[in-house]
């Protein structure tokens, strides 16, 4: 995610409220659309991208190919910290993106890549960290 999008850091968001024993809260209604993409995935791609792509310059987005909603988000860390359930606001903010999501298909026909990190197996991960 952009830095200096409402829902850049969501996770990370998400995750302090839970340890401190609070509910997530969801802005709009938690349907919103995002390409949530492991950090160890986008680490495969950057070096795929160097190693693989030899001549000239291009671009590659990187996503996992699966957009979730940020309300899936909030559910699956509330699920793996035993914590409160998502609260969802109902709450608009200026400038938010309703849905956004990569498209890697450059990068996955051109480079071979894929992602390998599942969804609730980053989301465990996240919440054991």
């Amino acid at each position: 995610m952009p830095r200096d999008t409402p829902y850049a850091g969501v996770a990370a968001i998400f995750t302090s409220a839970l340890r401190r024993g609070e509910a997530p809260n969801v802005f709009e209604d938690g349907a919103q659309r995002r390409d949530f993409v492991h950090v160890r995935d986008v680490a495969a791609a950057t070096v795929t991208a160097c190693e693989k792509h030899l001549s000239g310059v291009r671009a590659f987005n990187v996503g996992s190919g699966t957009p979730r909603t940020v309300g899936d988000m909030a559910r699956a860390l509330a699920d793996a910290l035993k914590g409160p359930k998502p609260v969802v606001t109902g709450q608009y903010r200026l400038g938010d993106v309703r849905h956004i999501t990569a498209d890697s298909s450059r990068l996955r026909q051109e480079l071979h890549w894929s992602p390998q990190v599942d969804f609730a197996d980053g989301m465990a991960e996240l919440a054991r960290g």
